[in-house]
Parts: structure tokens; sequence; C-alpha cells
């Protein structure tokens, strides 16, 4: 067995690592709820998501008042640059599991990120797309490497695993509650250039927190190629690095181009699949089951972000043209409470609800996976009513109650804890160890594919001629998340019906 397939964590490596004080076992058998190996992770991710989730914030906004596109063509570039943020996730996962290691790939997925963030502060109605070209490969390298690391802490039958998922998640969200709020505020009210810097900024303490704590790692992150002599690892290495600086080009010319946006998405999926089938003739017919469970996960979350990620389209749209400046009396922009509002909630229950899935595993009730993803379904059908519901607070002015948006965040928070932190967590139980970060890149390209047709349904949404009345404006967004709603409350009922079949393709994971 490779460093590489120990490294990432599971039972056979145990035994492994069990003569090596540093070794897998150690870390794996930690006592209390946590490994303390978490927290350093939990505060590399919580930069990183400041630092995204800012950008994300102030995308459409950004491109509507600076670069004057209209709201159709801001949603459209707005999913295109999500969604090739989070396929790259899938080719830096790749070049992790083959050449570069985890470790090696985050440190200079955050380099890119840092050149990126700050190339567009230095002028940013020019260098926009130029920077963002550079933040969404690195981010490529970074997303995917650090969420498989989380799962190497952990036994692949430890009960204690969702948990853990549970409150890296919430370290996400502490990330992008600050992300959102001041990167936004910033933006919009005092200066633009230096509201990406501070993603710099961040991304250079996200870099620094893992380079002073790897050493606790231990084997987790290594290079699959550290058996390989150096100088041949080394012309490999720089390579990908090499060669992501080559493609970059590429990405400019696909996201200021949305004709080849749909091209690419139309090409890169069917490819990955039949990479994932050929990858899968390895394997035994049960390693092959978990892994085609792997894959109903995977198409479902498709949807689910296609609706939850209008969050940073139509729904920031409707915040800056739809919403009053009141909040229970208090003057607050309401785009900054689109960026924070989930955020908040995510960092308040997060870890409850990760420790009441640990308290009904001993108690033998909790719902299996499948059940909690269409659970998070039907919170999500129920929020997208409430957001529809919102027209009936509108004045004659088409503005509508920031309250009653606010409530409709609580709501899809649920929904979302029921499923984005579960799914990192399955991801690593289904998967092969060698395939671990492939799977990770293949939950978040399907991200991708979810941020590719919330970008088509919000431009669908924007029926209202430009100089429209917001009453206009109104009808049309709500219209649109009643439709999501009902379509969320579908595939949520779908996949509580096939949760049996899915939950025997699963075997033993839970």
């Amino acid at each position: 067995m490779s460093q590489r397939q120990t490294a990432v964590g599971n039972n056979e490596g145990n035994e492994i690592f069990a003569g090596n004080d540093d070794g897998l076992a150690k870390i794996q058998n930690f006592e209390g709820k946590y490994p303390k190996q978490l927290w350093a992770l939990f505060f590399s991710e919580m930069w990183e998501r400041f630092c995204f989730y800012g950008m994300r914030g102030m995308l459409t906004i950004f491109m509507v008042e600076k670069l004057l596109l209209s709201e159709k063509d801001a949603n459209l570039r707005y999913g295109a640059i999500q969604a090739f943020v989070y396929a790259f996730t899938f080719i830096g996962g790749l070049f992790a599991d083959k050449v570069l290691g985890f470790r090696k790939s985050l440190v200079w997925g955050a380099l890119l990120m840092i050149a990126g963030s700050f190339t567009v502060a230095a002028a940013p109605e020019n260098l926009f797309y130029i920077g963002t070209c550079l933040t969404i490969v690195g981010t490529g390298f970074f997303k995917p490497n650090i969420s498989t690391m989380v799962g190497a802490l952990y036994r692949s039958d430890d009960a204690r695993r969702d948990a853990g998922f549970g409150l890296f998640y919430s370290g996400i969200n502490i990330g992008a509650f600050l992300g959102g709020i001041l990167m936004v505020m910033v933006g919009k009210y005092y200066s633009w250039s230096i509201a990406f810097s501070l993603a710099g900024i961040v991304m250079i303490i996200s870099m620094i927190t893992f380079i002073l704590t790897k050493k606790n790692l231990g084997p987790i992150g290594l290079s699959p190629l550290e058996k390989v002599p150096e100088g041949k690892r080394k012309t490999y290495e720089i390579a990908v690095y090499i060669g992501s600086l080559l493609v970059l080009p590429i990405v400019w010319l696909l996201v200021t181009n949305t004709a080849y946006t749909d091209m690419f998405m139309y090409i890169i999926g069917p490819v990955t699949l039949i990479y994932l089938f050929m990858e899968m003739r390895k394997y035994s017919s049960v390693e092959r089951n978990k892994l085609l469970a792997a894959l109903v996960f995977i198409i479902f979350s498709i949807l689910f972000w296609a609706f939850f990620e209008q969050s940073g389209g139509s729904l920031s749209l409707f915040a800056l043209y739809n919403l009053h400046h009141s909040f229970f009396g208090i003057n607050l922009d309401p785009n900054v409470v689109n960026n924070s509002a989930n955020s908040v909630f995510v960092i308040i229950f997060s870890p409850i609800a990760g420790l009441i899935w640990v308290a009904l595993a001993k108690k033998k009730l909790e719902p299996n996976t499948v059940v909690k993803f269409g659970l998070g379904f039907v919170f999500l059908a129920l929020a997208f009513w409430v957001f529809f519901y919102s027209r009936n607070f509108a004045d004659a002015n088409g503005l509508t109650s920031l309250e009653i948006f606010t409530l409709a965040y609580f709501v899809i928070t649920f929904g979302e804890l029921c499923l984005s932190p579960i799914g990192l967590s399955i991801m690593t139980k289904l998967a092969p160890k060698p395939m671990q970060g492939l799977m990770m890149g293949m939950w978040f390209l399907a991200s991708a594919y979810g941020q590719y047709v919330a970008g088509l349904l919000g431009a669908g949404m924007a029926t209202a001629d430009e100089n429209a009345p917001l009453t206009d404006k109104l009808i049309a967004y709500t219209d649109g998340y009643k439709q999501l709603a009902i379509y969320a409350l579908v595939a949520g009922l779908v996949l509580l019906i096939i949760s049996p079949l899915v939950r025997k393709l699963m075997h033993e994971v839970k």
C-alpha cells in the first residue's frame, strides 16, 4: 500500500501506522469529541471562506454597478465564475491524489488566491477577470483538499465524524459571515480596491496558519509520490504548477464568454463520469456499489445548490432592489443581511446539529444520510416558499419585508445543515482511499453544475426590463422562487422514496 493510501485514514491505516508515534493511529484514536488537528484546519478554512464568500457576495453587485452588466448577464456571468471555481476543485483534487498531495496543493492554491485578490485590488474594473481567473484556479487546489484532510482525522467507522464536519462547517460559516459583511460594506461604501485587498490579506493568514500547524498532521496529506526519486517527483510537481498557470488564458476565455461556459459544462460532466466509471473497474463490487451511492448524492446535490446558490445571484439583486433597509427598526443594508444571515444561523446551529447526530447515534435513532438529504430538500422548499410569500408584505413601491427575507434564510439553514456538512463527510466514507481526493473533487464539481444552473435560473427570473418598476421585479423574482419551492419539494420526496435502495448500495456505511 502506498503512502497516499495510508495517509487518508481507514481501519487498515491504523495497523500500518501502529508502530509510528506520529502516525495515523495516534491521530485517529483521539479522546473527546474533536481531534486537536481539526482546530488548525478549522482556522485555515475559515479565512479561505472569508475570501471566497466575501468575493461571492460582491460579484453580482459589482458587475451590475461597476461593470454595467444587465441583471440577466450578471446572473449568467456569476453562474459561470462560480461554476469554474467548483469545477477546478475536481482538477485540484485529482492532482492532489496523483502528484502533489493535499498539503502542497493547499499551499499552491492559497498563493494563487492571494495573487488573484491583489490583482483585482490593483484595478478592480480593468483587472477583474484576470484576478478572478487566478482565484478560480487557486480555489480549485485549495478547497477539496482541506476537506479531505478533515475526513482523514477519523476512522471510517467513527460516529464522531459528522460532528467533526459540523464543527468544521461552522468554521466555514464564521469566515463567510465576516467576509459577507466586511467585503460588501467596504466595497459598496468605501473602496472596491480595499475590499478585494481584504481577501488577499486573510488568505495570507490562512496559508500561514496551515504552514505552522501541518507538522501535527502526521502522514495526512503527504504527496503520493513520496517514494518516487526526488528529482522525478520535483519534475512532476513543477509540471503541475506550470500547467495551472498556462491554463489561465483558457479560463479567462471561458469566464468572459458564457457560450464557451455552456460548451465546457456540457463536456466536463460526461468526461468526468467516464473517468469515474473507468476507475471503478479497479475495485470490488462492494466498493463499486458505494461509489454508485456517492453518485446519487452528487447528482441530487446539483439540484440543491442550483436552488440554494440563488443567494449570490437573484437573491442578491432581489435584496438590492426589493427590500426595505429596516430590520426590526434597525437600519441595515439588505445585501449585508443576504450575505451574512445564513452564516450566522449556521454558526449557531451547526455544532448543535452535529452533537444531536452524535446523541441520536448513541441511541441508534440517527436518520441515515439519504433521509438527511431528503429533509434538506424539504427545508429548502419551505424556505423558497417563504421567499415567495414575502411579496404579500410589499408596499406600493415594490419594497418588501427584510424580516421575512431573513426568516427564509433561517429555514434554509436547516436544509443546508442536513446536506452540506453531511455530504462532505459521506464522500470520505464511501470513496476507496486512493479515490478520496477525486470523489471530494466530484462533490465540488456537482456544486459547479449547481452554480451553473443557478446562474441560468437567476437569468430566467430577470424577466422584468432593467427600467421596469420595482413591483415588476418583485413579481418576476418571487414567481421564480415559488417554482423553486415546488422543484425542491419533489426532489426531497424522491430521495425519501429511494432511500432504502441507496442504503443498500452503501452497505455498512451510515
